[in-house]
């Protein structure tokens, strides 16, 4: 079966509020700008996922919610094992899918997601603040569609290419 999955940083958050924890910080202005528009960018490209999986971190909950309209049937689950995770963190998280499920969403931070991403397409890329790997694989299972450089890097979505 193809699977599809969008691997996603959250949008830009905000350092700003001293005695802040790291995890509770919110994002900028310019992060609620961006995630809407890269959530209504991956719809229109036909990336809608079924499910998605998110860091439990305000910023990475802040990003989903701001995309939210654009994927209106899509499950959420909060995983707190994907607040700044290891590669093998996400690639359980992913296990965990349903294999009925064909598109989804993993959303969480650096540098885990960029090593994620190298792991899976084989190549590095850079992933800033609310930008979008496009992901295609085959496997029966998630587990097997997410191995070492199996999965075929489609595009990266990027806010500052949408303006």
């Amino acid at each position: 079966m193809q699977r599809r999955l969008i691997v996603m940083r959250h949008a830009k958050s905000d350092w700003a509020e001293p005695g802040l924890s790291d995890h509770r910080r919110p994002l900028t202005p310019r992060g609620r700008k961006d995630a809407p528009r890269v959530g209504a960018r991956l719809a229109e490209l036909g990336w809608v996922p079924q499910v998605a999986l998110c860091s439990d971190a305000t910023r990475t909950r802040e990003t989903f919610e701001l995309m939210a309209p654009s994927f209106p049937d899509c499950e959420l689950r909060l995983e707190s094992t994907l607040y700044l995770p290891r590669t093998g963190d996400v690639l359980d998280a992913l296990a965990t899918l349903e294999d009925e499920v064909e598109t989804a969403l993993v959303l969480g931070h650096n540098p885990g997601f960029e090593q994620v991403l190298g792991y899976l397409a084989g190549t590095f890329h850079t992933m800033t603040t609310a930008n979008a790997a496009l992901l295609m694989g085959r496997g029966d299972t998630w587990a097997e569609a997410c191995q070492a450089s199996t999965m075929r890097l489609v595009q990266i979505v990027r806010p500052n290419d949408l303006d």
